[in-house]
């Protein structure tokens, strides 16, 4: 099992970077930010991009991996988002994990002044995007047209330190988006069904891998040709709100197959408050058993 973190890019850099450093500390496999322009009802605070966040934690880290949690088609063209996504592998020496999502409704749909998309148009979407971003990085030049994203003439030279290109972590849980993740992903991450009962949430977890499982074996892959990564604080309980809830949850990923798991940073209040003295416990059962 490999454990790992998300920070979310509210705060500034020289507070943030110590949080960095110290997940690297602790012995987290991968360490995460959030790419939206706003989120939720912290959309009024402070608030950065990712990807200039992630380039600066790979400058101030050495071997974590680094990632999206997830990199949205609300905002991203695949054209100009390929161009970040070479760099950040460039900078962090092969480290980056490219977290990829559909986007969804709130602040980062709106804020653009675009029309509302139906749930059925933004899986549509981004099955294009995935398509056009993985046809771009994989290829020197790209020309599409698309109903959603166009591209004529991209480049991708350097090309990516990763070979054949840095992995997809698709985020999915309807069957058209777990569908794309088993075709284009080296990873597929879950947050499961949005709801209030805990064993709900772990069963409809569990009915998600069972779809993958399907969707991988439907195109020829091994359920051990993707990693799995499942988003414990989507539960309706926060993953580190106690060290027995930390290991329950990890040991309930463990047998629907999961190799990865992912908790939040605990925050003073609001979101995934909770203290940080349980990151100090799982450092110490968790993590240091793990390396």
């Amino acid at each position: 099992m490999k454990f790992g973190i998300v920070i979310l890019p509210e705060y500034r850099w020289t507070e943030a970077q110590h949080l960095w450093c110290r997940a690297e500390d602790y012995g987290f496999d991968h360490a995460w930010t959030y790419d939206h322009l706003g989120w939720r009802d912290l959309v009024d605070g402070p608030w950065f991009d990712a990807v200039p966040t992630l380039a600066a934690a790979a400058l101030v880290t050495s071997h974590i991996r680094l990632g999206t949690h997830v990199a949205s088609a609300n905002h991203r063209h695949p054209a100009a988002f390929a161009r970040e996504i070479t760099a950040l592998d460039d900078i962090s020496d092969g480290r980056f994990l490219l977290g990829v999502g559909a986007g969804g409704k709130g602040f980062d749909a709106a804020v653009l002044g675009r029309a509302e998309l139906t749930g059925r148009e933004r899986v549509d979407r981004f099955i294009e995007f995935v398509s056009l971003l993985d046809h771009i990085l994989s290829n020197t030049s790209t020309t599409s047209a698309g109903r959603y994203f166009s591209a004529v003439d991209a480049r991708s030279a350097p090309g990516s330190v990763q070979s054949p290109r840095v992995p997809y972590i698709v985020a999915a849980n309807a069957p058209r988006s777990i569908s794309l993740a088993a075709q284009y992903g080296d990873g597929w991450i879950t947050t499961g069904a949005q709801t209030d009962d805990l064993e709900s949430w772990w069963s409809s977890v569990a009915q998600n891998c069972a779809r993958f499982d399907e969707e991988l074996a439907a195109r020829g892959r091994s359920g051990q040709d993707a990693a799995r990564y499942l988003s414990l604080d989507a539960a309706p309980v926060y993953s580190l709100s106690s060290m027995d809830t930390f290991s329950d949850f990890v040991g309930r990923s463990q047998e629907l197959g999961f190799t990865d798991v992912v908790s939040h940073w605990p925050r003073a209040s609001g979101w995934y408050a909770g203290k940080e003295e349980i990151l100090d416990e799982i450092a110490g059962t968790f993590l240091e058993s793990s390396r």
